[in-house]
């Protein structure tokens, strides 16, 4: 995601490691990015989970992503994705699903009614979201509160 809007979706079949990640970000990330206007000057924001620091992932990121932003893992104070994905989830959960082909269809129906409003505040709220850490000494802030219950 970032401030214009959200890039593809991607459906995986089975579990996710660093090579199926790789594969993603190899085959989707170049093209969601040049889509949403950023053609190569954006700031990658990841956490420390395994898959992301993997050697191969990491050597990756040398080439394709100049400018990072790590970030811990599970701290949706900070990483504005675990909003847009609680949103989401909401709206899926709206849906009746009755089979995963009607799951895959819903899910990228709901993506794809993501507005750029909703992304931009996400976006602009990283500065505030930051200050709030950093006055709260580490602790919850009102950023994760509805995500951290």
């Amino acid at each position: 995601m970032a401030s214009t809007g959200v890039g593809n979706l991607v459906s995986i079949d089975g579990i996710m490691n660093h090579m199926v990640y790789l594969d993603i970000l190899h085959n989707n990330l170049k093209g969601s990015a040049k889509n949403l206007g950023l053609d190569g000057n954006f700031i990658f924001q990841h956490d420390n989970d395994p898959k992301h620091t993997a050697r191969n992932v990491k050597m990756w990121y040398l080439f394709h992503c100049k400018q990072q932003l790590h970030t811990p893992p599970q701290s949706p104070d900070i990483n504005v994705i675990e909003n847009l994905w609680a949103t989401f989830e909401t709206a899926v959960q709206k849906h009746k699903i009755r089979n995963k082909a009607n799951l895959k269809q819903v899910l990228q129906e709901e993506w794809g009614k993501i507005s750029s409003d909703i992304t931009k505040k996400l976006v602009e709220s990283v500065p505030r979201r930051l200050e709030d850490i950093i006055k709260a000494k580490g602790h919850g802030t009102k950023y994760c509160h509805f995500l951290c219950m």
